[in-house]
């Protein structure tokens, strides 16, 4: 078991008060909630109490907000959902190089069934620049998928201004908020958003229930088929217990966001502090601004992230070097290619996420663990030998 956990951004543990929310969903309270009898209402009873406490969060009406089962269904029934029922109008789409694998993949079949992607690029800090958006609209673009903040570099996008410039055009927009929930403020209307996606697992909810915002009167063709559930949106018996811990994780994450975001951004930039003034060759990844609270990115030079995160591991400190959705692949970060960096750098990389829980001590030990893991990994690089020969 790890120690000290700073892999949030890859999921966050449940909270004792959500966990307990939910166990008597499992046990008492098990009805299915499209059943007529009492055990079956008070189940339906309660997906609409969390339904409220979604929409609450959001700042959108209780009809807007459709369960499903994660960040991942949400981005996949938002985009081809959109595309279907709007083919009529026209089959392109805009999107940025730097979206979750949710999005991408979702995009890259869609291209195979005759539509059209347009990859919008983002400078070096890993921002979308709205007026990039602006010209990438044309007469039959549908969609624009832009994601609120980086899942990798953390890096916050300009989402009110895309959503004004979406308005403007009469184009639908989607963002993927799944790593904004809790973080930072996430209100709808302010964004300008027609369909948003989150998971509860990032914001100290259950693992496999997510959300999709849909404002009303947006055309979405269904995803799932079957049942009426959903109000016939999404069909599937509904996962109660994870619905209703949905709702308990994301009505607190909003109370505490600003407290927690002030904290846990404070030990991050101490950390980051460190890192950049104690260990040489290192470079911050991601807007050294406007960024996620709890998000600290960095490219070690000369050496494999692969190995830090194995050094680390038994030091006891969980990080990461990509997204959680890649962990199995050896090839370098999408994300990090698209601002720029090279491959042997983008190897190199590191990421370090906070939680609420994570303490000051934590942070001293990964301060001073990591700059000797990483002198020791560069004494047996040999790219590290090769580029500061001279100076021995």
């Amino acid at each position: 078991m790890n120690k000290i956990y700073l892999d949030n951004a890859a999921t966050t543990f449940v909270r004792r008060e959500v966990a307990d929310k939910m166990l008597s969903y499992f046990t008492d309270c098990y009805g299915n909630a499209s059943s007529v009898y009492s055990t079956g209402r008070d189940a339906k009873k309660a997906i609409e109490d969390a339904r409220r406490q979604v929409a609450k969060a959001l700042n959108c009406q209780a009809a807007e907000v459709f369960f499903t089962s994660g960040g991942t269904e949400s981005d996949n029934w938002a985009i081809k959902g959109a595309a279907l029922a709007n083919a009529d109008k026209g089959k392109h789409i805009i999107s940025s190089t730097i979206e979750h694998h949710a999005v991408l993949h979702t995009l890259e079949f869609l291209q195979k069934q005759g539509y059209e992607v347009t990859y919008v690029k983002v400078d070096e800090f890993g921002m979308v620049d709205p007026e990039d958006v602006r010209s990438a609209i044309r007469e039959d673009t549908v969609l624009i998928t832009i994601m609120a903040a980086n899942n990798e570099i953390g890096t916050i996008q300009p989402i009110s201004e895309i959503g004004r410039i979406a308005r403007e055009r009469k184009v639908l927009f989607h963002t993927d908020a799944v790593q904004a929930i809790g973080a930072i403020p996430v209100d709808v209307e302010e964004m300008g958003v027609d369909l948003l996606s989150l998971s509860a697992h990032k914001f100290y909810g259950p693992k496999g229930v997510g959300a999709l915002y849909v404002r009303k009167g947006v055309r979405l063709e269904p995803l799932m088929h079957g049942g009426a559930q959903e109000r016939g949106r999404r069909a599937g018996t509904e996962n109660v217990p994870g619905i209703i811990g949905l709702g308990a994780a994301i009505e607190i994450a909003a109370l505490k966001q600003k407290e927690n975001a002030a904290r846990i951004a404070a030990l991050r930039d101490d950390l980051q502090q460190s890192i950049l003034e104690n260990i040489p060759e290192v470079r911050l990844n991601g807007h050294p601004v406007n960024r996620l609270p709890n998000n600290l990115n960095i490219s070690v030079k000369y050496i494999e992230g692969e190995a830090l995160l194995l050094m680390l591991d038994l030091a006891g400190i969980a990080g990461s070097s990509g997204s959680a959705c890649t962990s199995g692949s050896l090839d370098p970060s999408h994300v990090l290619l698209a601002i720029g960096l090279p491959h042997e750098i983008a190897h190199g990389s590191l990421r370090l996420t906070l939680s609420e829980d994570t303490t000051r001590e934590e942070i001293d030990e990964v301060k001073r663990v990591l700059p000797q893991i990483v002198q020791r990994l560069r004494e047996m690089s040999p790219l590290y030998e090769k580029e500061n020969h001279h100076v021995h």
